[in-house]
């Protein structure tokens, strides 16, 4: 059962109260203790939202629940199942509600109950009359008899007893279509107890009829024909329960303003468990005596008497009675507001049942949200895909706060991975699989190199890389929901997880697995608290276990635990069921004439046309050109543009991309008009990103080399690549291959830029640019990481501690384990005491 901490509380609107008072003190103490260790903000944030969260998820479902297991159960009893409850446990007005639902059910199986008994009943009542009327008239119609009037007066009986039966059943519907009229009207008793004993004598049955009214002349008001009704259907009560030669006596007597009318009959007689059951709609006695019936007779007789404003009911025998006794107390004077008809019906005619909705089950509030996008598929709790993930937490808080990148990282990175990549459902997807390779050459980065940049890069390529691998993304747009889809997880995943939190719970009894889990933790805090006071030696123990649960970095080991077993078990379930990120793409409507697509793209040909044509003019007119021209150096101009060319390279994709999607290609000419054109633009670019690498490599011998200025290079050579996948998919950018080619090959230049060491790479341009020029920025060589220390250290030994920065190296253990690190510690043992301690720094620049 889902639990239900509000259930006490009395009041919806409370209840909303304590839900937002307690998700703001949550994330109050939470940020407070996360500010007081000082865990970064980044971090802090996204720990305390998931927290505030989970306990509005937790308090809120207790709210919700009953209304949804209302509505599965309604939509149950739509179905003819009306055994359902609901958990009715809550005290407020969603309590009452469910509480009433309950009533509602049980008197609708009660109903559903005496109409099923009502079709049993009356289908063996006229089963019986049919039969011996089938034989008759077979019997007439095969000559066996001859249409005496003793054969002809025995078919008729079996007519009359199916015309009485048809006739409680009429009477019954006006019952259940409100109508009750009443013709109010002197009704002198005793002839109308002598027509109702005249009737029955009719009938052929073997019973005497005694009749006593007192005073004879008793005369009340009330409707003849529905008192007619009563007394005949009482007497035919008692004339089937009464033996053969039985007597059946009824009396009518005056008392005070009602008078009695009584029936009493020799047979059995009726417990008192019983009574009440036999004049229930439907209900017979047959299964006490086996009096046979419907049960419709003092049912109708219990609605004649409401009808008058009396009541009915059996009465206990009198001295020398020994069958059953039943007494109808009337008014003389019935109450007129009940001779008017009731409003509830025009006709006896029950309406016509609407037909039912197709049942569809109850989207909750997340599947409400997603929709198709992402459908939750009814994916079973799993156990071990949370302990996984919280394994993963406890190992990143442990390892990674107050250590520096290396081994210990690269743990918690493989076992992460291990974990999305065995809940993963493509795990055996070649594109799947080959994310997993990619991402795991990412994460040896960690082990390799000290540039945190490079470092930082990395990881988080591999994790988009890792989601998209998941989802199995195929576009750009698909890569773009992947991303979005992670965070979300923690919502859409909701569902989930409470699944996955009651299999727990119903491994150890629910509640009572959460109890003894608190119980232990409080037992063992307390006497761990009183022997650690009264025991030194204790307490040092002590002390050596257990981590000071006030201190700074505990808080922060904590967060760090939270956060990263969170977006782990996020990424498992994106991995478990991944959303719908690869929908048919909306084929776009061409344009109905050539130029209006064509035109825009010649345009841009023009423009990128004059644009080579300008530096081929400054490549041929020389630096005395330009100065003339522009009042520029030859480095002050190639500095302006680089930015706005990988800008021009970006947009000229985007431009292809467009024009294709425009463009009718029914026509060969069409085809050979849109690749000759956007062929041309793509040329054209190669040779802006052409321009734009020389203009970055002049720029850097001018003013120094950076990592920046590398990422530059690096991302306008992904782009080029781009541009060449373009050209090799018919300039049309509908090669289903190329959005995973532009992720994988970008991932590959990231892997090969780290694979040449950057930061080396950087120092020894900047090294080289030195001895040839004589310049240097000194301070930024003395910002890179240990990765370039090897390469500094070549640096003559008066000027190595210009660009490598000695202090705060101390010895890391093997979880901080890293190459660069390695490396650099070794070229500082080899070469410290050649180094000059107080150099003279000469060339001094700002990159």
């Amino acid at each position: 059962m889902t639990a239900r901490p509000l259930d006490q509380v009395r009041s919806v609107k409370v209840k909303l109260g304590l839900l937002v008072a307690a998700s703001v003190a949550v994330a109050s103490i939470v940020g407070t203790i996360g500010s007081a260790g000082g865990v970064p903000i980044w971090l802090s944030i996204p720990v305390t939202i998931a927290l505030a969260l989970a306990v509005t998820q937790l308090l809120a479902v207790g709210m919700t629940s009953p209304l949804r297991e209302m509505t599965v159960a309604a939509r149950s009893m739509a179905t003819g199942d009306h055994s359902v409850r609901v958990a009715a446990t809550s005290r407020d007005e969603v309590g009452e509600l469910a509480r009433a639902f309950n009533r509602m059910a049980e008197e609708l199986a009660g109903v559903d109950r005496q109409r099923r008994e009502l079709v049993a009943n009356v289908s063996h009542e006229l089963r019986t009359p049919l039969t011996a009327l089938c034989a008759l008239l077979e019997n007439l119609a095969d000559g066996v008899a001859e249409p005496e009037p003793e054969t002809l007066r025995a078919a008729l009986d079996q007519g009359e007893r199916m015309t009485t039966l048809v006739t409680d059943l009429l009477d019954l519907s006006r019952v259940d279509a409100g109508k009750a009229p009443l013709d109010l009207q002197d009704v002198d008793v005793a002839p109308l107890l002598e027509a109702a004993v005249a009737e029955q004598r009719i009938s052929g049955r073997d019973v005497a009829y005694a009749v006593e009214v007192s005073p004879p002349e008793l005369v009340v008001q009330g409707d003849p024909a529905r008192l007619r009704q009563l007394v005949a259907n009482l007497l035919d009560n008692a004339s089937r329960h009464s033996p053969p030669g039985g007597t059946v006596s009824v009396r009518a007597d005056a008392f005070g303003d009602h008078w009695h009318v009584v029936v009493v009959d020799q047979g059995p007689g009726v417990a008192p468990a019983h009574r009440d059951r036999a004049f229930e709609r439907f209900g017979t006695l047959s299964e006490v005596d086996g009096g046979g019936g419907t049960g419709l007779g003092l049912a109708i007789a219990r609605w004649v008497t409401d009808l008058h404003g009396g009541s009915i009911g059996f009465a206990n025998p009198e001295p020398g009675e020994s069958g059953a006794r039943v007494l109808a107390d009337l008014p003389l004077n019935p109450t007129l507001t009940r001779t008017k008809e009731s409003p509830m019906a025009e006709s006896t005619l029950p309406p016509a049942a609407a037909p039912l909705p197709p049942y569809e089950p109850l989207p909750s509030l997340t599947d409400s949200t997603f929709g198709s996008f992402w459908p939750d598929d009814g994916v079973p709790g799993n156990v071990r895909v949370l302990l996984g993930a919280l394994g993963v937490g406890v190992l990143a808080g442990a390892i990674i706060p107050f250590r520096d990148h290396g081994l210990g990282v690269l743990l918690v990175l493989l076992a992460a991975g291990a974990l999305l990549l065995g809940t993963s459902r493509n795990r055996r997807d070649p594109f799947t699989m080959t994310c997993a390779g990619l991402c795991l050459l990412l994460s040896i980065v960690v082990v390799l190199r000290d540039a945190e940049w490079l470092v930082a890069l990395c990881v988080l390529t591999g994790a988009g890389l890792c989601i998209i691998g998941l989802v199995r993304g195929r576009n750009v747009l698909s890569f773009v929901l992947a991303g979005i889809a992670w965070p979300l997880a923690g919502l859409r995943g909701m569902p989930w997880l409470g699944r996955t939190v009651r299999r727990i719970t119903g491994m150890g009894g629910g509640a009572a697995l959460v109890r003894t889990a608190v119980l232990s933790i409080v037992g063992v805090t307390v006497f761990a608290l009183l022997f650690a006071s009264a025991d030194a030696v204790f307490a040092e123990w002590v002390g050596a276990v257990v981590p000071n649960v006030g201190s700074a970095d505990f808080a922060l080991r904590v967060f760090v635990a939270f956060f990263v077993g969170g977006v782990v078990l996020a990424g498992a379930y994106l991995g478990l069921n991944p959303p719908e990120v690869n929908r048919a793409e909306r084929t776009p409507r061409p344009v109905a004439h050539r130029f209006e697509w064509l035109a825009p793209v010649l345009v841009v040909d023009a423009v990128f046309a004059v644009f080579l044509v300008a530096q081929a003019a400054v490549i041929f007119g020389g630096h005395d050109y330009l100065r003339r021209t522009t009042g520029l150096t030859y480095a002050e101009y190639v500095h302006q543009g680089f930015g706005q060319l990988t800008v021009a390279t970006a947009l000229t994709l985007l431009v292809v991309w467009a024009a294709s999607r425009k463009a009718p290609q029914a026509t060969p000419s069409d085809r050979a008009w849109i690749r000759g054109s956007l062929g041309v633009l793509c040329g054209l670019t190669l040779v802006v990103v052409a321009s734009a690498l020389y203009r970055m490599h002049v720029y850097q011998e001018a003013y120094g080399f950076t990592g920046l200025r590398l990422l530059v290079d690096v991302f306008e050579g992904w782009l080029g690549v781009l541009v060449l996948g373009t050209l090799a998919g018919g300039v049309a950018l509908r090669a289903v291959w190329l959005p995973r080619f532009a992720l994988f090959s970008g991932v590959v230049l990231l892997i090969g830029l780290a694979a040449i060491n950057p930061d080396a790479w950087i120092a020894r341009h900047n090294i080289d640019r030195y001895e040839t020029s004589g310049k240097i920025d000194w301070t930024y060589l003395r910002a890179l990481s240990d990765d370039a220390l090897p390469v500094l250290s070549t640096l003559p030994p008066d000027l190595v501690e210009c660009a490598v920065s000695l202090d705060d190296r101390t010895h890391d253990d093997w979880l901080e384990w890293n190459l660069g690190r390695s490396r650099a510690r070794a070229a500082i043992a080899d070469h410290a005491g050649e180094w000059r301690q107080d150099p003279v720094c000469p060339g001094q620049t700002n990159n």
